[in-house]
């Protein structure tokens, strides 16, 4: 809880100024909207997540599971795009404001290089090891936690002997606002502006694999757990710290330039409790928005090396965390620079980050979620939806930054999936009873001769077409009458990167020995199910192709996007750059 918890709860460092800026006097009012949403939308879509991905891969797994082809992987980029603008945005600006209060004002010129070094220090953190940032996170949180209730309390204490703050606050609603009902709309109206405070959901869900349990449906519960303990804690503390900055600290304090400036409960703890509490309560604040940044480097690492190396969209050392977090930290720099560490910059983006993140897990939940729950989660989606499109309307410097974002993931997704087109993406293969008899019936010496076939041929029941195209295929090759092995190779799915694949044999009415198997790419299934005869059955097999016609450029893109294409060349492609020796690669034959 406190690992990814370290970003919810760092938001009550900055939460209470923007509730404050954003509506004034209704703070308190818009923060309960923003708590009834929480507890109401947030929890239970999260706690349908968490069911449903029970291994840390997100909301964004519920969408993959309802999309496929390439226009899937499109959507999961996408919404990759709009994780990472969450996460990203969660390190820089929670350095950025830690710099802020470490330096008691946003406008130094020491702002830009302490944010860049508390970002360097966090991969530190996260090279050092994963246990090591859970400790960190630990004592981190408690700590917060403990302190600000302290602060709260203080505050709480100082209303109790100064009764009339209460009042002047109630006065200066009611004369800004005579009806409630005006009160509630506006709430509504503005509780966008408040969605920073929703952040933490995805990255409680991600967290999910270091949950001790055993079996799922523990880790679930454990889960469960999780995000309402967590939920629970942040809203008490959400309404308590607005209605304790908005009654006790002055306006103009919050205004630029301020001393409550991005820091409500640091100001009330100088004020109340004294300057060395209020030292001490700084330095926890500084540490734990610092540290924020841990919550989202998690989220990317679990997130990151689950998607883009299974699409083939990433180098295989994106599934190791140490390399991944240099990359990452790179990029929070570059952000850094980008914005030159304005808080105020960042947090259009980091909330369209959130709130469509969470959009899409409440879309998705409502797809999987079946009677009254559906219509429910419905309305949820409908709520999440408004509020996303309202924060865009209200800042749209979010979605162009997210934007970037995602077009950066899907260019070098791409760059890395075409890159990678040649390689050999062997994860196993299997042999069916009939298959393995007729690899052993047809091996003469150490050679055996396999000619790939289209789906359509081997199972047409034109005798006199099969006849003609076996014909065909032995008069281009030179086969005369020696032994053959006919391999269908049924396409499915061609945006898959790599899979294990399962041969079947059988035999037609003309005793062709014909083996079958399904797969996503046509050259790479015919190169692993080479490799594996060579090994398994202690042959060099041979394989027969025909030319296809049509550009190469053109038949190189067939082979990238649809797994098909000029077979022959790919084919001996993946063989060469896989085995380095050509006296053991299996031979090419093309007629």
């Amino acid at each position: 809880m406190c690992l990814s918890g370290v970003d919810y709860f760092s938001t009550l460092g900055y939460q209470p100024s923007i509730a404050i800026i954003a509506v004034g006097a209704l703070a308190p009012p818009a923060t309960l909207v923003l708590v009834l949403v929480t507890i109401l939308c947030a929890v239970p879509v999260y706690r349908r997540v968490a069911r449903h991905s029970p291994h840390g891969m997100g909301s964004i797994a519920l969408i993959e599971g309802l999309t496929h082809g390439w226009l899937g992987k499109l959507i999961v980029l996408v919404l990759l795009g709009f994780a990472a603008t969450d996460f990203m945005i969660t390190i820089t600006l929670s350095s950025a404001d830690a710099s802020a209060h470490l330096l008691h004002t946003t406008e130094s010129p020491w702002q830009l290089p302490l944010t860049i070094g508390l970002i360097v220090l966090l991969a530190l953190v996260f090279m050092r090891g994963f246990k090591e940032a859970v400790s960190v996170a630990v004592v981190l949180v408690s700590t917060y936690l403990t302190l600000t209730l302290i602060v709260l309390g203080a505050g709480v204490y100082q209303l109790y002997q100064h009764p009339e703050l209460i009042g002047n606050w109630a006065n200066a609603l009611a004369h800004s606002h005579a009806s409630p009902w005006a009160i509630v709309l506006i709430s509504l109206i503005v509780f966008p502006k408040l969605a920073l405070g929703l952040s933490g959901f995805e990255t409680g869900v991600s967290v999910m694999p270091l949950i001790r349990a055993n079996s799922t449906e523990e880790r679930v519960r454990g889960a469960h757990r999780l995000l309402t303990t967590s939920a629970l804690i942040m809203c008490v503390f959400l309404l308590l710290s607005s209605f304790v900055a908005v009654t006790l600290i002055p306006a103009a304090q919050f205004q630029a330039g301020g001393t409550a400036e991005g820091r409500a409960l640091a100001w009330v703890a100088h004020e109340y409790l004294g300057s060395t509490f209020g030292a001490v309560y700084d330095i926890s604040t500084v540490a734990i928005l610092w540290f924020a940044g841990a919550s989202a480097m998690s989220g990317l690492l679990a997130l990151i090396p689950k998607y883009l190396p299974r699409y083939g969209m990433a180098p295989r050392w994106a599934q190791r965390s140490r390399p991944m977090v240099g990359v990452l930290a790179a990029a929070a720099i570059v952000v850094t620079l980008v914005f030159r560490a304005s808080v105020t910059q960042q947090a259009g983006a980091y909330a369209t980050g959130v709130l469509v993140v969470i959009t899409s897990g409440a879309i998705a939940v409502t797809l999987y979620a079946k009677g009254a729950a559906r219509g429910y989660f419905a309305v949820v989606s409908v709520i999440f939806i408004a509020t996303t499109v309202a924060n865009i309307i209200e800042r749209p410097d979010g979605i162009r930054v997210a934007a970037w974002f995602i077009l950066c993931i899907i260019v070098f997704s791409f760059a890395s999936r075409m890159w990678r087109a040649y390689e050999l993406r062997d994860v196993g293969v299997t042999w069916d009873e009939k298959a393995e008899t007729i690899l052993s019936a047809h091996t003469t010496g150490n050679r055996i001769n396999i000619v790939p076939f289209a789906p359509h041929l081997v199972t047409n029941t034109d005798e006199d077409e099969l006849r003609s195209k076996d014909q065909e295929i032995r008069q281009n090759n030179h086969l005369d009458e020696e032994s053959v092995v006919y391999l269908e190779i049924q396409l499915r799915d061609p945006s898959a990167f790599s899979e294990q694949l399962h041969v079947e044999g059988r035999t037609d009415e003309d005793g062709r020995a014909i083996l079958s198997v399904c797969a996503s790419s046509v050259a790479n299934s015919l190169a692993v199910i080479a490799i594996h005869i060579g090994k398994n059955f202690n042959v060099l097999p041979t394989l027969y192709f025909d030319w296809a016609q049509g550009s190469p450029w053109l038949q190189t893109l067939r082979y990238i996007f649809l797994g098909k294409g000029q077979v022959a060349t790919e084919t001996r492609e993946i063989l060469r750059r896989a085995i380095a020796d050509e006296s053991k690669r299996p031979r090419i034959h093309v007629g």
